[in-house]
């Protein structure tokens, strides 16, 4: 077994976090390694010589590596180069670089100077940065012989890998090598960054490599291993691509916003779609698919199946409303029921077949059908739900003209439909919220309410349930914000903003004030024409998904939907749309075992967390153009969560990818003018900073991926922002 001792980077007077264990075959020393100090990285020594924006001199010529210790580039230069970006490609995007040159003989004409102090370096070189830190691997570990050369996980985990914030987790490397050799590991967060890194010699034949670390940041994780002479990494595995392993570590808000106490669980605003069996035992389709993957995640609502073609495929009747017909899952209480009322039996169809694109032939079946539905729903609310105040009921399914469900029949017959619903729902759940159009466009639910007014629909709906999609094809290229800055008038009538506030104002004007606005599903694939693979997506490209998933849902919560529903769980065919990685079908599936998160899982863990328990206050006024800001407060006239971000379509995508560094400043009014105090800012991962404002502002740098501020004047912010239009709140 290898000994180890600890070895930190020192810059000026600050100790850098996440010190990296040093393994007894490379230089050490008893004191920290200060910014004066060498660093070696594979045997080489490296004499810094400047920090960034200054001069970096020696005698002769030498190879100089620009960056940090773990993101750097090598050039080679005669007797000085600046130490800037002008001299080097940027190998560490927003971290704060320095310049070192290749000692001990590397140097013509100079000797080689002896380090006073080596250090191997987990961290960037910015003092406020969270870091992973990792302790000296196990003894190795038999390991199968089959298999790849390299593997890597993080074992331990209740099936999500997932872990608890604090939490001490494993890594295990796998390595099937014929000859000794070293492996190289580093971890990266979701904006590319190098958290942690190290390297330890492994042994001939199949082993495993144990680390057991602890997180000081939140949030996503890429685990790399690559054996340095052999040149093995990781492949791919399902719809991950190769290079990569992930893991996440959840935030912990709590400091900041302490729990809320709801008066009914309906209050909870985040939905899903998709299940995971990760427990022992489990799979497709038996078991629990929703704990423990929704219950970390922060996911609440879940459909659940009364549809009539679905309950009663063969005749009339035959659904027992007396019987406990409530899924197991359910009955603890922590996740709740949205109620599917879509699609018509064979029998009971017009065409003979089952069918989403027809009133059924009989409404009078229909109306009986939909009265013990009503029935047993009311029946389960107050026996397993007694503190919810509603059941909600939707009706329809994309039945867009384009969609896959597309409605066939006469607007007559489906707001017919629609009224016989609303009476027999109505007639036995004297609590119902029953909920339509459900288009898959978002605009085009705006369309069909009104085409349909003078039929009456409104009449016969509680509130409006619709799908978020708002693009030709949502996905990194097509953010929700996209199509706002066209100058043709129509085409930003598009942009998902302007559209929930056309819905929400169509919503006004034909619906009961405070009526519920579902957005029950939205998602983010990866760009048309995207394939999984060994090489997609890149680093660049989950970044982008995981900041537009955040965006989108934002803008829904904040332009006054009540609830949200994100869609997918794990990757399934439909290339991208899932928030996790499925390990187990390189095409993606449903009903998956083995999964592991991308940035837009943990960004998901994050938003339920700041969001969550809040009722929407609505955009803050007067942001500048390409700024976006949404204030939310906390229940009980609870803190102010104030989601900011900003985005160009310059730079998303522009032909370097999705820019994780494009910024604009922007001050946020938080309290009265001549106020001074502190706010709390949560990154996109829902890691915590403090930052001071001053009368009454405090000044923030938006990236595109969105950050949270924390305050406690809600008065300055009630004053600040527009209020959906219909929109109550919780």
């Amino acid at each position: 077994m290898q000994r180890t001792s600890a070895i930190c980077l020192v810059v000026g007077a600050t100790l850098l976090l996440g010190c990296e264990p040093v393994s007894s075959d490379q230089t050490r020393s008893s004191q920290p390694a200060s910014a004066s100090a060498p660093v070696v990285i594979d045997g080489t020594t490296w004499i810094p010589c400047a920090r960034e924006y200054e001069s970096c001199s020696f005698s002769g010529t030498a190879r100089v590596m620009y960056g940090t210790a773990t993101q750097h580039a090598i050039k080679e230069f005669t007797d000085t180069t600046a130490c800037d970006n002008s001299a080097f490609d940027d190998p560490a995007p927003g971290v704060n670089k320095r310049c070192w040159y290749a000692g001990a003989g590397a140097i013509k004409g100079r000797p080689g100077a002896k380090p006073a102090a080596v250090a191997t370096v987990a961290d960037t070189d910015t003092p406020e940065a969270h870091q992973i830190s990792c302790g000296p691997p196990s003894a190795p570990a038999a390991a199968p012989a089959a298999g790849d050369a390299v593997e890597a996980d993080t074992p331990g985990s209740n099936g999500t890998r997932m872990f608890a914030p604090g939490a001490r987790f494993a890594i295990a490397f796998t390595v099937r090598t014929n000859a000794a050799d070293a492996l190289a590991w580093q971890i990266r967060d979701a904006w590319n960054v190098v958290k942690g890194s190290g390297r330890f010699p492994v042994a001939v034949g199949a082993s495993t490599y144990t680390l057991s670390c602890t997180s000081e940041a939140a949030g996503y994780f890429a685990i790399s291993a690559t054996l340095a002479a052999n040149r093995s990494t990781l492949m791919q595995r399902g719809t991950r691509p190769g290079g990569i392993a992930s893991f996440g570590v959840l935030p912990d808000v709590h400091a900041a916003l302490p729990p809320v106490s709801y008066t009914h669980p309906d209050q909870h605003r985040f939905g899903g779609q998709g299940a995971a069996y990760l427990k022992p035992g489990e799979s497709c389709c038996s078991g629990d698919g929703y704990r423990p993957l929704y219950t970390d995640l922060g996911l609440t609502w879940v459909n659940d199946n009364r549809n009539w073609y679905i309950t009663e495929p063969k005749a009339a009747n035959t659904f027992n409303v007396s019987a406990d017909n409530l899924v197991p899952f359910f009955k603890q209480g922590d996740l709740l029921r949205l109620i599917q009322l879509d699609g018509i039996p064979a029998w009971a169809s017009p065409t003979r077949t089952k069918t989403h694109s027809y009133a059924p032939s009989s409404l009078d079946d229909y109306r009986a059908y939909m009265k013990r539905v009503g029935a047993e729903s009311d029946t389960v609310r107050r026996t397993w739900f007694p503190r919810q105040s509603r059941n909600y009921y939707q009706v329809t399914w994309e039945p867009d003209y384009e969609g896959g469900l597309p409605w066939r029949d006469t607007d007559a017959n489906l707001v017919a439909m629609y009224a016989a619903t609303h009476e027999a729902i109505h007639a036995s759940d004297p609590n119902a919220v029953v909920m339509g159009l459900t288009m898959a466009v978002l605009s085009t639910n705006t369309a069909w309410l009104e085409r349909l007014a003078p039929l009456g629909i409104g009449k016969y709906l509680d509130g409006i349930s619709a799908h978020g999609y708002y693009d030709i094809g949502t996905s990194p290229s097509h953010p929700p914000e996209r199509l706002a800055a066209s100058s043709n008038p129509a085409t930003a009538a598009k942009a998902l903003p302007a559209s929930m506030r056309a819905l929400r104002r169509t919503m006004a004007g034909m619906l009961r004030p405070g009526a519920k606005l579902f957005i029950t599903e939205t998602g983010i694939s990866y760009d048309l024409g995207s394939k999984y693979g060994p090489a997609y997506p890149a680093p660049n490209v989950l970044y982008a998904q995981g900041a537009v998933v955040a965006r989108t849902h934002l803008i829904l919560l904040g332009e006054g939907a009540d609830v949200s529903f994100v869609f997918y769980a794990a990757d399934p065919p439909e290339v991208g749309y899932g928030i996790f990685f499925d390990l187990a079908n390189a095409q993606g599936g449903y009903g998956q075992t083995q999964i592991s998160p991308k940035p837009a899982a943990m960004g998901v863990a994050a938003m339920t967390r700041l969001i969550d328990g809040t009722t929407t206050l609505g955009p803050v006024n007067g942001t500048p153009k390409g700024v976006y800001a949404y204030a939310f407060q906390r229940l009980d006239g609870g803190r102010i969560v104030t989601a900011l971000w900003t985005h160009s379509n310059a730079v998303w995508p522009s032909s370097e990818g999705f820019s994780s560094t494009h910024s604009v400043s922007y001050s946020l009014l938080v309290d009265a003018p001549g106020r001074a105090g502190m706010v709390t800012v949560f990154d996109m991962m829902g890691n915590a900073s403090k930052m001071s404002y001053t009368n009454g502002r405090v000044p923030l740098t938006l990236t595109e991926a969105p950050v949270y501020v924390v305050s406690d004047n809600a008065a300055i912010m009630r004053a600040n922002v527009t209020v959906p239009a219909g929109y109550i709140g919780q």
